[in-house]
């Protein structure tokens, strides 16, 4: 990583993945009702005091390991604003907040860190399995320790995955063209509710492609870098770069069916 010695650069992966195990913890162990359930601006959409209450301590923890960071989160920021010409950490306590809210057991830690708008290193955590992703620039993707290679599996050969939510309504006749197509050109298709895990289910081989219209960066941040570094493709529907400094389209997978998903969305939404 820029500005870190190796030693320094380890040290801080490390203090990161303790911190982000430990948000992990409090989802696995939370129960959430009905007062702890707030309705966000959409249908659908929702917030929970834990997601609040993982990214408040999120914040403070990141801050005490890289005072210099701004951060990018889904829920309050604390008055933080994001700045992504230096340090930037990009946090979503929460991903997957509707199956934590029915008890799923589908949800995770997201944490990117960039420098200069250049993802450096992100951390993906699932407490339910005990399954921890961690991508670091240059050095490779992981998933509980194994280092992760993506085969240019095509479409036909594997899953493919999407998300919809409710909020995000746009297009929904011709996005449901696309599914169907992915539906009838895939092996079977998926839609998890956590658009980290299913992205960092690239990375591990589990799917082929990834297709969302709308994300933030805190959604995408850490598990963009992951996919890369496995070896796979991340961009927009449109085949240009993701964003960092605000919401855009997705569509990931291995090489040959990240071609296949941009030729379908070109059919069929764009």
């Amino acid at each position: 990583m820029e500005k870190l010695t190796k030693e320094a650069e380890m040290q801080m992966i490390e203090e990161i993945d303790a911190l982000v195990r430990r948000a992990g913890r409090v989802i696995r162990d939370a129960r959430p009702g009905g007062d702890a359930i707030h309705k966000k601006q959409g249908d659908a959409n929702f917030v929970t005091d834990y997601d609040v209450q993982i990214q408040r301590e999120l914040i403070a923890g990141l801050h005490k390991i890289l005072p210099e960071a701004s951060f990018f989160g889904e829920e309050d920021t604390e008055g933080n604003s994001h700045d992504t010409s230096g340090w930037c950490f990009y946090i979503d306590p929460i991903d997957g907040t509707t199956n934590f809210m029915f008890d799923y057991h589908h949800s995770c830690v997201s944490v990117g860190l960039s420098y200069a708008g250049e993802m450096l290193a992100g951390f993906v955590y699932n407490p339910y399995v005990e399954e921890m992703y961690l991508a670091i620039k240059g050095e490779g993707a992981f998933l509980n320790g194994r280092k992760l290679s993506l085969s240019d599996v095509p479409l036909n050969e594997g899953i493919a995955a999407f998300g919809c939510a409710r909020y995000n309504a746009d297009c929904t006749e011709e996005f449901f063209q696309v599914i169907r197509e992915l539906f009838q050109r895939s092996l079977s298709i998926r839609d998890r509710g956590s658009a980290a895990l299913d992205l960092c289910s690239i990375a591990s081989g589990n799917n082929v492609c990834y297709f969302e219209i709308k994300l933030q960066p805190y959604d995408y941040a850490a598990a963009a870098l992951m996919i890369e570094e496995a070896g796979g493709v991340i961009t927009q529907m449109d085949g240009s770069p993701i964003t960092l400094d605000g919401p855009c389209s997705i569509a990931a997978g291995t090489g040959s069916a990240h071609k296949e998903l941009l030729e379908i969305v070109k059919e069929r939404l764009l």
